[in-house]
């Protein structure tokens, strides 16, 4: 398996890159090659500093790097040759199995819809950003590659979602949801009101491949037995940021509350294993990345402010999705229902 590594992507690029590149390759020996791509001298150096070295890693020069406040899109003329796109470009040719970019979201999401297309019977990409669930991991699709969504894009959402969900987290029946501002049938704008109705008359006639839990609400992405949580680009987006957000003030919170008094920290000492698994659950690094569903080709969308321990995990998820053929259980699903589709016509 051969894996291009956007190596200049993200805020703390490129050391990190280096290093969770360095640690994936130590971890999983089914990785041939890890494409480093970026700054050739720069990335030399950075390899020799953090010991990266031997036949498993190869540098790919690109003279350009896409910056993070940047309009991905129109980056795509004026820096062809930057890091992001020449990663794209290598599962393109073929040279890679997958892509994993740190960078910028807007440009990485360009360039793999540019360059690699979606998957047949596929009309939008989606990301499918991870969170954790009492029941598991709930995934959020979309969350950001597509902010003016069709109905017909999140019940394809449904479809890619309940494969990858099937297929690389190993649910047996993968659940769905549609996320609406109350859980009864007629809540919702018009939009996701058509959404339901679409997602129900699949389940309805028994075509749908995982069960439709109808709305939900925001307690439900935690507390629910829900593996695929559907909205549009545009709230999937601010969805996340928003519980990113409140992760981090909750734990800038806590830290100041225990240290206020001698007696807190004593506490906050003795439940310091209990922090400790809450913060590796919920934290992004152990997720490592989002795929981005859709697209002929395995592209990992990571955090921009990725650890090393984030792009190793980036990296092991992209492994996973090449491993498990999620791609080819998507368009083998699609290109049933559209047989169905037709014969029913």
């Amino acid at each position: 398996m051969k894996i291009a590594l956007d190596a200049m992507g993200g805020d703390h690029a490129p050391m990190v890159n280096i290093v969770g590149a360095r640690d994936a390759l130590a971890l999983y020996p089914s990785i041939e090659t890890i494409y480093l791509v970026g700054d050739e001298k720069v990335l030399e150096a950075q390899c020799l500093e953090h010991k990266l070295t031997g036949n498993r890693v190869k540098i790919v020069h690109a003279s350009q790097v896409v910056e993070m406040n940047e309009s991905g899109a129109k980056t795509l003329r004026s820096k062809r040759d930057s890091s992001i796109s020449v990663a794209t470009g290598l599962v393109k040719s073929g040279e890679a199995d997958a892509v994993v970019s740190a960078g910028n979201t807007g440009a990485a999401v360009a360039n793999a819809t540019l360059k690699l297309r979606t998957l047949k019977g596929v009309e939008r990409a989606g990301i499918a950003s991870p969170l954790p669930n009492e029941h598991g991991v709930c995934n959020l699709l979309d969350a950001g590659a597509n902010p003016e969504a069709k109905p017909e894009h999140l019940v394809g959402y449904a479809v890619m979602g309940a494969m990858y969900a099937k297929h690389v987290l190993g649910v047996e029946e993968p659940v769905v949801g549609l996320m609406s501002n109350g859980e009864e049938e007629e809540k919702g704008t018009p939009f996701t009101q058509e959404t339901f109705a679409q997602l129900k008359a699949m389940e309805d006639t028994g075509k749908a491949p995982f069960k439709f839990l109808g709305n939900i609400e925001g307690g439900d992405l935690y507390e629910t037995r829900v593996d695929v949580a559907l909205t549009d680009g545009f709230t999937g987006n601010i969805i996340l940021k928003s519980c990113e957000a409140t992760a981090k003030a909750m734990s800038k919170w806590l830290k100041l509350e225990f240290k206020r008094k001698p007696l807190r920290a004593v506490g906050a000492a003795m439940a310091s294993g209990a922090f400790k698994a809450v913060k590796r659950r919920s934290s992004y690094e152990y997720y490592g990345g989002c795929p981005l569903l859709g697209i002929n080709g395995v592209v990992i969308i990571s955090h921009g402010g990725s650890s090393a321990l984030a792009i190793q995990n980036a990296v092991r998820g992209a492994m996973e999705a090449v491993e498990q053929e999620v791609n080819p259980h998507i368009e083998a699903m699609l290109e049933t229902l559209s047989a169905a589709a037709t014969d029913s016509e």
